[in-house]
């Protein structure tokens, strides 16, 4: 069975868009390059682990598909991914990919977060 045309556009928002995330174009841009050299699909899951020098960590990693219980944000056709526990954590962040003389590496602004460490890989709340 087939849902009408307003409950399909309905889910189909519900799924690809999310306001409590965000993927700038220079993430979706790097996340979209190294998915095409690995052949993966361009989504990018970003969970929080316990640890790190802060107290959290983010953990970046490739999905095949969004999990049921994700929130997903969309941009340039590439997927950022984020499990219902850890959205808690990051809810309103936004991933940004940054390059400098340092290295390149994707950043989490995080507006929850109260502190964190040098690298930017861990955090407080």
């Amino acid at each position: 069975m087939v849902a009408p045309p307003s409950r399909r556009a309905y889910l189909i928002v519900m799924a690809t868009l999310a306001p409590d995330i965000m993927l700038t174009p220079a993430a979706a841009a790097r996340v979209a390059a190294i998915a095409g050299k690995q052949n993966k699909p361009a989504i990018l899951r970003l969970s929080v682990d316990g640890g790190g020098c802060s107290g959290f960590q983010y953990k970046f990693g490739f999905a095949d598909a969004p999990e049921g219980d994700d929130t997903v944000a969309e941009t340039d056709g590439v997927r950022l991914v984020v499990d219902s526990v850890s959205l808690d954590l990051v809810r309103g962040c936004q991933v940004d990919y940054v390059e400098s003389l340092g290295g390149a590496a994707f950043r989490v602004e995080n507006p929850n977060a109260a502190s964190g460490c040098g690298c930017g890989s861990s955090f407080a709340i």
